[in-house]
């Protein structure tokens, strides 16, 4: 019987003991990774390196774009700085004026926009007021209030180019041109990457009444599925039938691959305990 080999590459990630096992046929790739706001790492040609002064950092769906949130305001004001990863250019693009800030940045499936979510501080705490849409090739920014939000909101893209966010335990969809559609009872949503590949599954965190920690399939308004998974994070979609998380193992974590009936069936990387507790995230993008 013939035995074929299937390349295996060990990334390891600077700032950390975390090293990443990558396969040549994955369906994605991590290209940002970071501790809480204070270090944020851009995948380069051949290791990651460190975004000085920035807080966050995420990649442009066919990889040729960097978006990253300054770590400090300047003049005042918040900012996206768009870097071009094939040509080194620069571009800062003002968000938001001080009390405000702009952060949680995600690319829209076309490329064309980055979303923010704006906050401002209350009473020593930031709470949600709205979201920023950043017009990339325009290099403009536009702040929408939104009445009444959930102060612990965050904001993301919906595949068809909407904004959606958490409203306590249901869900809003917001969409120019229409009036919101509200999403009942679905739960809160996981994070930027919470729909699947085709569009048609997302995930959020179940509300309190069911045992199991991760719901499928709510983008309709209805839970038709719930998985076994009891991750600490959803990262997201690894293909259309399979999660990418972060999940308890022993006294530490693990980067796992798993079915949507929550099955592992890859280990992607080792987590100590002491790093997944300085706040790591990871951002990927679809090949």
């Amino acid at each position: 019987m013939l035995t074929v080999l299937v390349a295996l590459a060990l990334i390891p990630l600077p700032g950390t003991s975390v090293v990443l096992q990558e396969k040549p046929g994955d369906p994605v790739r991590l290209t940002a990774y970071g501790l809480g706001t204070r270090q944020a790492y851009l995948r380069g040609a051949s290791t990651f390196v460190r975004q000085r002064g920035a807080a966050e950092v995420v990649v442009s769906p066919d990889g040729r774009m960097a978006a990253a949130v300054p770590a400090a305001y300047r003049g005042g004001r918040d900012a996206l700085v768009v870097t071009d990863r094939a040509t080194g250019r620069v571009k800062r693009i003002p968000t938001v004026a001080r009390p405000l800030l702009a952060s949680y940045a995600s690319w829209s499936r076309d490329g064309k926009k980055v979303l923010l979510t704006m906050e401002r501080k209350t009473s020593g705490k930031w709470v949600t007021s709205g979201y920023v849409t950043v017009d990339v090739a325009a290099g403009t920014a536009h702040p929408t209030t939104v009445a009444g939000v959930d102060p612990a909101a965050t904001f993301w893209w919906t595949p068809d180019g909407g904004v959606i966010s958490q409203h306590k335990g249901d869900a809003i969809v917001y969409k120019e041109g229409r009036r919101p559609r509200i999403l009942q009872g679905v739960g809160t949503l996981t994070g930027p990457d919470l729909f699947s590949p085709s569009g048609g599954r997302m995930t959020t965190w179940c509300p309190s009444k069911f045992a199991e920690h991760v719901c499928l399939d709510p983008a309709t308004g209805k839970i038709v599925s719930r998985s076994g998974l009891r991750p600490e994070t959803v990262v997201g979609w690894w293909n259309d039938s399979r999660l990418i998380a972060v999940v308890p193992h022993r006294k530490a974590y693990r980067l796992v691959v798993a079915d949507t009936s929550g099955t592992v069936r890859r280990v992607l990387a080792a987590i100590p305990s002491g790093t997944w507790q300085a706040e790591l995230w990871l951002s990927f993008t679809r090949k």
